[in-house]
């Protein structure tokens, strides 16, 4: 994983943010399959000033590996015991109701966000009067800070949602502007990716971005078309060439039966690793700067292409494959993954297991992972 990728992605994100809006980089789900804790560090060089992560394990992941002192909101509703480990944490939390507030002041106090169910129809309240009323309490309610409000969109990643975005926006605008009048310093969020990149009134004073921070487009589209470079490669390496005559088959089930006489190439990697099942003959990898159809069913712990039956086939054992990323003059995006499963791209990183050895490195040059964490905004990621 090329942390220079995320990196330069968060300036890009920056430069398009207005009137002083802050980026808060969400790493969740381990960063969404690309490492929380060095997602985490490449974010904030790029120009991130918080960060979002959605239970308290994850914040407690950040703060052990020394990013102590930099903003976090924890976005998940929370269990009494996660809350308490939040706020141990100093994580800003997200509550909607009396009883969250009560529950952030038993344990102790601690920074809140009131959430507004604008439309998502998830988290929050769809009452703008009760969130009010919970704003209000959480100015004097002891121990406890009112620091933002904030919702979340349902669509703005459909551009023809019929004006569900543009109301959803003017919904929450029309809670939240009395509250910024009240309390100037209150941190006003609602933008995700899609919402960044589509409307600037959406920015705020702060923005959630999450998928487009490692390179993948929020629209499910072409990543180059937004300006944004994935910073994620899956690779794995072909184990074994073997003869395969006319009528022979590969993988369970024998989905793949050859028409010709042809040469299977093995690849150990499966969905085991996260390398979907709905994958069998249905996806193309890159070997030598070609693409090779995937054949027959995926396995737990292995795949099967159809690298044909040229003489310099054999030759291919041992050489690298690439399932996500470039070769040569080819490429192989999680979005195109995506489409080929019929879900978003988000599922694809998310779903690598932790059997998938992750690697870093900088424009090519690795870094150390074991090295401690110092500081918060201004890491050193100068290569080991």
């Amino acid at each position: 994983m090329n942390v220079a990728a995320i990196e330069r992605n968060c300036a890009r994100l920056c430069s398009e943010l207005r009137g002083g809006a802050q980026l808060c980089a969400v790493v969740k789900a381990d960063g969404y399959g690309h490492g929380a804790v060095q997602s985490a560090r490449a974010a904030l060089a790029g120009g991130a000033s918080w960060l979002a992560v959605a239970c308290a394990r994850e914040v407690r992941e950040l703060r052990e590996a020394g990013l102590r002192e930099v903003p976090v909101l924890v976005m998940g509703s929370l269990t009494a015991e996660e809350l308490e480990e939040a706020l141990a944490h100093e994580a800003d939390v997200v509550i909607w109701s009396e009883r969250d507030l009560q529950a952030v002041a038993a344990a102790g106090g601690g920074r809140v966000h009131v959430k507004l169910d604008s439309g998502m129809g998830r988290l929050g309240t769809r009452d703008a009067s009760e969130a009010a009323r919970v704003a209000q309490a959480a100015r004097v309610a002891r121990g406890v800070r009112l620091a933002g409000v904030m919702t979340h969109f349902a669509t703005a990643d459909e551009l023809h949602d019929e004006g569900f975005f543009s109301g959803q926006l003017n919904t929450f605008l029309e809670w939240a502007r009395p509250l910024k009048a009240e309390q100037p310093q209150l941190i006003v969020h609602a933008a995700n990716s899609a919402a960044v990149l589509r409307e600037a009134a959406s920015q705020l004073d702060m923005v959630r971005c999450g998928i487009a921070i490692y390179g993948m487009d929020p629209f499910g589209s072409d990543p180059a078309q937004r300006g944004l470079e994935p910073a994620l490669e899956l690779s794995s390496y072909l184990a074994e060439i073997k003869p395969c005559s006319a009528g022979q088959s590969a993988g369970y089930g024998r989905r793949f039966v050859a028409e010709r006489d042809t040469q299977i190439g093995v690849l150990p990697v499966g969905y085991g690793d996260g390398w979907r099942r709905g994958l069998s003959n249905n996806a193309e990898l890159l070997i030598a700067g070609r693409r090779y159809p995937l054949v027959g069913t995926v396995s737990m712990d292995n795949i099967t292409v159809d690298v044909g039956s040229g003489p310099d086939a054999a030759a291919l054992r041992g050489e690298p494959a690439i399932l996500i990323g470039i070769q040569g003059s080819e490429r192989i995006t999680a979005e195109e993954i995506a489409r080929r499963l019929q879900t978003i791209n988000y599922e694809i990183t998310c779903g690598l297991t932790p059997r998938v050895p992750r690697s870093y490195h900088r424009d090519g040059a690795q870094i150390d992972t074991s090295a401690p964490l110092v500081g918060t905004r201004t890491v050193d990621q100068s290569p080991a």
